[in-house]
């Protein structure tokens, strides 16, 4: 049935009037879904505009489709290549990297292509070097983007990109869903590291984790989606290993937001999530001093600094791997200086994300301007 569902979606919006496809999301898996549907709603709602949003999510549920907006589920791979390849659409959005690179390509015919940021971190470190180089359109979280993609495009003589001060949505609604800070005791901690073989888990998990129950901290543990994906075996170990501790809990799903209110200072590696915790909810950060998380060997060629070094100096402390049973008392010492960083992390708010409190506005109605401006160029059919 996967396959004849597949077939049938694609053939549905093949079939769909070129007016209907102006605008077209893609969402890879619902783990997307919290960075577009935002802006998918405000483009239906308010601006009165029709969508095309089609995912490949296998199994959760779809988003609702309405008169504005056509719901396509296309999960098969060779499919979805196809699709791609043969795209007929003025615009689409997306927050998926590498666009070209691997094989989602550019359409051959002249569609207009616009990256949504998924994450505050930075463009060229843990990012390929190409990652961002086959969109017309990025909405831009904070002036670093701006920053570092210039720069990309300088060094690698690209025709300049068209950049929008956009901002980023999920730390307006940290902020908006924060409760007051109320002291714990004893204090909980959300262990959310990056993924791969040298991130915390894999380098280190059991060792942190024992010492910090060891120490009388609670611990959320909350893998990476790409942890869980790559690793499963290992997430098992750990929650076969602790979960029968009193003050351990795990969480699977890392778009849920309640481990993020319910813990007290998040512990992390080289995560750009540590970025929406400390500035959306003004709490501190413990990075675990594992390798980073490199793509691009010559990063350096920029001359700009991630924000995932900067913010290991900015918006906490670093746990040195050799010290991992000192874990309790660095947690404790950055608790009791918690208030004078929350007021920092208000002012660091203001620097590093831009429209803070109306981005999902600013993107849609410059979204619905490119559509209008590139209306019929792609979805008419006409090759490049």
């Amino acid at each position: 049935m996967g396959i004849w569902e597949d077939w049938t979606s694609y053939r549905r919006f093949q079939k769909l009037p070129a007016y209907d496809r102006n605008l077209v999301f893609y969402s890879e898996t619902h783990q997307d879904w919290h960075h577009l549907q935002p802006l998918i709603d405000v483009l239906t709602g308010t601006l009165g505009r029709t969508v095309c949003h089609i995912t490949s999510e296998p199994r959760a549920a779809l988003p609702p489709a309405t008169d504005r907006q056509h719901v396509f589920r296309i999960r098969s791979t060779a499919l979805c290549t196809w699709l791609f390849q043969t795209l007929r659409a003025d615009v689409m959005v997306l927050t998926m990297l590498d666009l070209h690179n691997f094989h989602l390509k550019r359409s051959l015919h002249p569609v207009h292509y616009c990256y949504v940021f998924h994450s505050m971190g930075s463009t060229h470190m843990v990012d390929h070097a190409n990652s961002y180089d086959h969109y017309e359109t990025l909405l831009c979280a904070g002036p670093h983007h701006v920053a570092e993609i210039r720069r990309r495009e300088e060094l690698a003589g690209l025709p300049p990109k068209h950049l929008v001060a956009y901002g980023y949505p999920r730390l307006e609604r940290l902020v908006a869903a924060a409760r007051p800070p109320v002291p714990a005791d004893p204090p909980t901690v959300l262990l959310a590291p990056t993924w791969g073989p040298e991130s915390t888990l894999h380098v280190c998990g059991e060792r942190l984790i024992a010492a910090l129950l060891a120490g009388g901290v609670r611990v959320i543990l909350r893998p990476h989606y790409q942890t869980a994906r790559l690793a499963p075996d290992l997430v098992a170990g750990l929650v076969a290993r602790f979960g029968g501790h009193a003050g351990f809990r795990h969480v699977d799903r890392m778009e849920e937001s309640a481990s993020l209110h319910e813990s007290d200072l998040l512990i992390s590696d080289w995560s750009a999530m540590a970025i929406e915790y400390a500035l959306g909810l003004g709490k501190p950060v413990l990075f675990v001093d594992v390798p980073p998380r490199v793509r691009n060997p010559r990063w350096a060629d920029l001359g700009l600094e991630p924000m995932e070094m900067r913010i290991r100096r900015e918006l906490g402390r670093v746990l040195p791997l050799d010290a991992l049973e000192d874990v309790p008392r660095h947690v404790a010492e950055l608790l009791a200086d918690a208030e004078p960083f929350r007021k920092r992390s208000e002012a660091f708010r203001e620097q590093w994300a831009f429209n803070f409190g109306t981005s999902v506005e600013v993107g849609a109605r410059e979204i619905a301007r490119l559509a209008e401006a590139q209306r019929g160029r792609g979805s008419e059919g006409r090759p490049r």
